[in-house]
């Protein structure tokens, strides 16, 4: 399969494919890739996967990707392995090592150590990060030899869960589970805990197990999806709305679900909330995302008239206009 030299023929594809990154690819290079096999006119991902990581990566098409950022905030959880005893330039197996010491922590020290980085913590970004300082990417200074001054974030550790210890013979490691906040380092998160173990340490291995509501049974790889026929991959696109899951579901009759797809705020007896999924009656259908102030359901990013009718495969009739359009 080579997507840059195919010439496919594209099409209105919409939905959420939930894949499962290989090592090696960048988001983007996965995100191409299921695009082409798709031949979907429009993609974007919720958020990048190192080339070292593999696991979830969902990755949105046609009219979900209005609902991507909804996904940035999300919770994740990761399986990786530390490598004890070695530094590298990355913090992972891809940089160059540039130290070594010896492991002398004991079982009772790790798992002290562990319980520090419980709860709300701070994190310097790594320089090599897709991060920007002064509209430049961090990993741009490092491969320059720069290093530049960035300010902490503050995260939280949900769960740190100890699944493997080995701290002695050649490749001393430890195995964890995290559940984290949004914007959480793994990267970082092992090397602060190889620091505090007074080894150092450095990701061999990292696994996404977990974002959201997607689990890893979920996901499809690229070669199981390649291999299937034109139509199973479609079919294995999650509807638009899965990006919505904790959001209020409010229904409009047609005349309503119209003027709200014109970006008319709408009067009900609604109490004040910050997220609403908006659906149409007849036919049941997403229109878009809004929020409710004071009694008004005031629209947020929408659904065209033609996005609808290509999602339900019906009549363009039957699907509410926006007003005044013919």
């Amino acid at each position: 399969m080579n997507a840059s030299r195919t010439r496919v023929q594209r099409r209105p594809v919409h939905g959420v494919l939930l894949l499962d990154k290989p090592i090696g690819l960048s988001s983007n290079q996965a995100l191409q890739k299921a695009k082409w096999l798709l031949r979907a006119e429009k993609a974007g991902h919720t958020g990048t996967l190192d080339p070292l990581a593999t696991g979830v990566l969902p990755l949105c098409f046609g009219a979900a990707t209005k609902f991507s950022q909804q996904h940035l905030d999300a919770d994740k959880t990761y399986e990786t392995t530390l490598r004890l005893g070695q530094k590298t330039t990355t913090a992972d197996a891809e940089g160059a090592i540039i130290e070594v010491r010896p492991v002398t922590c004991t079982s009772g020290q790790v798992v002290e150590v562990l319980d520090r980085f419980m709860g709300p913590i701070s994190q310097v970004p790594p320089m090599y990060s897709a991060l920007k300082k002064d509209g430049k990417a961090l990993y741009e200074y490092a491969r320059q030899g720069e290093t530049v001054e960035r300010e902490a974030r503050h995260v939280v550790i949900h769960d740190l869960d100890l699944l493997d210890m080995q701290l002695s013979g050649d490749t001393p490691t430890l195995t964890l589970r995290v559940h984290c906040s949004k914007g959480t380092y793994i990267r970082t998160l092992g090397e602060d805990i190889g620091e505090a173990l007074g080894c150092g340490a450095h990701l061999s291995a990292l696994r996404r197990v977990r974002t959201g509501p997607f689990d890893q049974t979920a996901c499809v790889t690229l070669e199981a999806l390649e291999a299937m026929p034109e139509d199973e991959r479609v079919s294995r696109l999650k509807s638009v709305d899965c990006l919505l899951p904790t959001h209020t579901v409010v229904t409009l009759q047609v005349e309503d679900a119209g003027r709200f797809l014109s970006g008319v705020r709408r009067r009900g007896d609604w109490p004040d909330l910050e997220h609403v999924a908006v659906y149409g009656d007849e036919p049941h259908a997403l229109l878009g995302s809004a929020h409710v102030k004071a009694g008004e359901l005031i629209p947020g990013r929408l659904l065209s008239p033609i996005e609808i009718q290509q999602i339900l495969k019906v009549d363009p009739a039957a699907v509410p206009t926006r007003a005044g359009q013919v």
